[in-house]
């Protein structure tokens, strides 16, 4: 051939493949847009008022025992870890005109708005009455949760297929998740007393229905504009099958324990600072002060933080890694200071949240990278199975933290409403429970980042991803 005529197709293919680029890096802004405040709009204000306040909601207001308390965190949400791979197994094998993913944004807002009402009510029933209303609730809600959040992750990758593109999603998603957690920890009891004043008898029940109704909006606008183009056909009756060839990989077995130890990290920085303020630190009028420092750490983590960590570490295993060690520093800290000052205490609490805040967002980048492995390996799309894994590590991580903490206290001899009255051995649970217990996840966090080998296949990933049509 020709050496002409070798450059001339040489130079075709090139163009062609930056037009193919082009082409596929277009992702329409009301798609990103939903896509975030789905998930991490009202639908997140929603599990931020819940993760703060529903435990002291439960022991202090409802008369529940902090040990009948843990009971019904440790079973709700181990179930609601169980069900995550049903969920992942049954979404990828859903077939409708409308799609594998897009059928759940329809029903799971409704289902949400509903559950997070009926949780905040305080039947007059027996305590062991309260106990099952409380659990089937619950329940209740973390399947619905479950229904909509492996759906929302798997969407993505379906409808995205650059790393640039989804990375820009995963940072807006993080940044609207910072500002609905700002709100449902920050002003909870400001808008809880404001329905109070309108003539609510219960202020939280008006705030989950406004907040169902604002994630109805953005689930049927995300339903809307999600046209899942990159997918693979799965073998009917193969759930279990998929399930198996996605955990044989080992390789993926450090991101499972990152989103364990990412999930009860986070969630250990929000569900213990109530109880701290109250009965450690015996400031309850400070709780809200307390909880803004916090809330507002982690939207400066996400919005402005997050993106920069990313682009100085380059990755974000990297960036996770970077993140952990600064917020240990601080939480050591504060350990052993964190009750001699008030600023202090507000100070390093607040770059504490705003390096470790972000572990929420990184993880989810090790979503799309376990999605692109297994199709690489496996040439199968198991963008609801792969989610679902993170899902179920997630919620097993809440299971730690949600019945973790119950249980803790009512092993050292917690006592409802007896602020300046608890025992040593309560004092002490407290503070390791908000500054030690981080450090030791930080700790098996970033181990388990280094051992991630996923980033070796890149290339081969983006030439798999190149070749797939539009």
């Amino acid at each position: 051939m020709d050496v002409s005529v070798s450059n001339e197709l040489e130079y075709k293919n090139v163009r062609t493949e930056k037009k193919e680029e082009k082409k596929e890096e277009k992702v329409s802004k009301a798609f990103s847009w939903f896509h975030a405040t789905s998930v991490y709009g009202g639908a997140t204000v929603i599990a931020a008022v819940i993760a703060s306040y529903f435990s002291p909601y439960m022991t202090d207001t409802m008369g529940i025992t902090a040990s009948s308390a843990s009971l019904i965190m440790l079973i709700a949400t181990l179930w609601d870890a169980i069900n995550d791979p049903i969920m992942g197994v049954i979404a990828d094998r859903t077939h409708t005109r409308f799609g594998r993913y897009r059928p759940y944004f329809l029903v799971a807002p409704v289902l949400l708005t509903i559950f997070s009402v009926l949780l905040w009510l305080n039947p007059n029933f027996s305590p062991t009455g309260k106990f099952i209303w409380v659990l089937l609730i619950y329940i209740g809600y973390g399947m619905t949760v479950t229904m909509y959040t492996m759906p929302q992750m798997a969407v993505l990758p379906a409808v995205v297929k650059s790393n640039e593109k989804r990375n820009m999603i995963v940072t807006l998603n993080a940044a609207v998740c910072a500002a609905a957690f700002t709100i449902g920890n920050t002003f909870t009891n400001q808008m809880t007393s404001f329905f109070n004043g309108l003539g609510f008898s219960n202020g939280y029940i008006p705030l989950m229905l406004i907040c169902g109704i604002l994630s109805m909006i953005s689930f049927w606008g995300l339903f809307a504009t999600a046209k899942e183009k990159y997918l693979q056909p799965v073998e009917k009756g193969a759930g279990m099958k998929n399930l198996k060839l996605v955990l044989k990989h080992v390789e993926l077995f450090p991101n499972i324990i990152a989103w364990i130890m990412a999930s009860i990290g986070y969630g250990m920085m929000f569900a213990t600072s109530v109880y701290y303020m109250m009965y450690y630190y015996e400031r309850p009028d400070l709780i809200p002060v307390y909880m803004g420092v916090i809330s507002v750490g982690a939207l400066v983590s996400m919005v402005v933080l997050m993106p920069i960590f990313l682009k100085v570490f380059k990755t974000g295993q990297k960036a996770l890694m970077a993140s952990q060690i600064m917020s240990m520093v601080c939480y050591i800290i504060l350990f052993f200071f964190g009750k001699t000052s008030f600023t202090l205490l507000c100070v390093l609490t607040f770059i504490s949240a705003a390096t470790s805040s972000m572990q929420n967002g990184l993880v989810n980048v090790l979503v799309n990278d376990a999605i692109d492995y297994v199709q690489l390996k496996e040439g199968i799309s198991a963008n609801g199975i792969i989610s679902s894994v993170k899902g179920f590590a997630q919620k097993c991580g809440n299971t730690f933290t949600n019945s973790g903490i119950l249980f803790a206290l009512s092993l050292s001899g917690y006592v409802a409403n007896a602020i300046g009255q608890q025992n040593e051995a309560t004092m002490m649970t407290l503070n390791f429970l908000k500054f030690g217990a981080p450090c030791v996840t930080g700790i098996i966090l970033i181990i388990s980042v280094m051992f991630n080998p996923v980033h070796k296949y890149a290339a081969e990933i983006e030439e798999m991803k190149r070749k797939m049509g539009d």
